[in-house]
């Protein structure tokens, strides 16, 4: 039996630790601590079991409709995936000829050189700059290699795992340099000052992909989707699975998308426990990245981040760390309810005593 040659070499993508046991802090997989809209649960309700046998609507209608209104741009300027994971990878189906290029910055989300290597393409990674600054000068003149952009570039922004982001104006110059499509992945965009959906409405090479995992409390339901050019739209509406997105999956995205005044209560409860919590660990000591998401990304002062990681496990609580050249030094903390954040700095401080 063979299997493809780069799929036999693959390093799949490690997702954050998902325990069984519900006692767990869990700070480590960026989710909402807090739960979705009311009328999600309604929706729930009104399901009739009977939809349940029929296969889901394959365009995924009346929830685009639903993603339009909310941003005031036309249905077919929309696609739906489930979970954005799947519309970035129908990206590299969809945008990257054989022998073609995937670019990202390093470090980022680490999907993207998975996907890379599913695709056969080749792997791009554009360093950040000291201190995780994207490599930009202030008169908007990115560093970056022309085979970056020369099929397809993931532009995550705020960044993931840093939570920094940045300023449209910048992220303006660097699309209109690119020679392929650049895919603006704002998973995070709802806890940030600023979007990039005014360059995906001018320019014809951007796509702006969204989640309802974070800022929606959705991260269970999967479902993501993508705002652009209709012809890149088409693209992948011609790529994708048949009936990519469930039934179930459709109707509390569109419930949940009915409540936007629940999704921003939540996202502002969120930001204000992030500045409690970066000011108390800063004043512990922490290197504390500023941040425009629901998580931080911290240096400890006084032991190696790895043992930091490994002490709050023992404490029950999960923070998430990557190994590498340039990330060891730190953990990514998920921003949860002030509870979680007291529990939190009272494990940290248990060292000291």
């Amino acid at each position: 039996m063979a299997i493809r040659r780069n799929v036999a070499a693959l390093q799949p993508y490690s997702p954050g630790e998902q325990p069984a046991d519900g006692d767990m802090i869990k700070l480590n997989t960026n989710e909402n601590p807090y739960p979705p809209s009311p009328r999600v649960q309604e929706a729930l309700a009104r399901l009739d079991p009977e939809t349940l046998r029929r296969y889901p609507d394959p365009a995924c209608g009346a929830l685009r409709q639903r993603i339009a209104a909310v941003h005031g741009v036309q249905a077919s300027r929309v696609f739906v995936g489930n979970g954005s994971d799947e519309v970035l990878a129908l990206c590299t189906r969809a945008f990257v000829e054989d022998g073609g290029d995937v670019g990202y910055f390093e470090p980022s989300y680490s999907l993207y050189p998975v996907l890379s290597d599913i695709r056969g393409a080749a792997r791009r990674p554009l360093p950040l700059a000291a201190g995780f600054a994207w490599p930009v000068d202030s008169g908007g003149n990115w560093d970056v290699p022309d085979a970056c952009v020369r099929s397809l570039f993931f532009f995550t922004n705020p960044n993931a795992p840093t939570g920094m982001q940045c300023p449209r104006h910048h992220v303006r110059t660097f699309c209109e340099r690119a020679e392929g499509v650049v895919v603006l992945d704002e998973a995070y965009v709802d806890f940030a000052r600023e979007d990039g959906l005014k360059l995906a409405a001018e320019l014809d090479n951007v796509l702006v992909t969204r989640s309802l995992s974070k800022s929606f409390s959705l991260a269970g339901l999967r479902v993501g989707y993508a705002i652009g050019p209709a012809r890149l739209i088409e693209a992948l509406d011609k790529v994708k699975d048949s009936y990519n997105v469930g039934v179930v999956a459709q109707r509390l995205a569109a419930a949940a998308l009915s409540d936007m005044e629940h999704m921003r209560r939540n996202v502002e409860r969120i930001r204000n426990t992030r500045e409690r919590l970066r000011g108390e660990l800063a004043a512990r000591g922490f290197s504390v990245c500023p941040s425009e998401t629901n998580f931080l990304w911290v240096k400890p002062a006084e032991e190696p981040a790895k043992q930091v990681f490994d002490r709050l496990r023992a404490n029950r609580i999960l923070v998430r760390y990557f190994d590498g050249p340039r990330t060891a030094d730190y953990v990514r903390i998920s921003v949860g309810t002030d509870a979680d954040s007291d529990a939190l700095l009272a494990a940290l401080d248990r060292r000291k005593a």
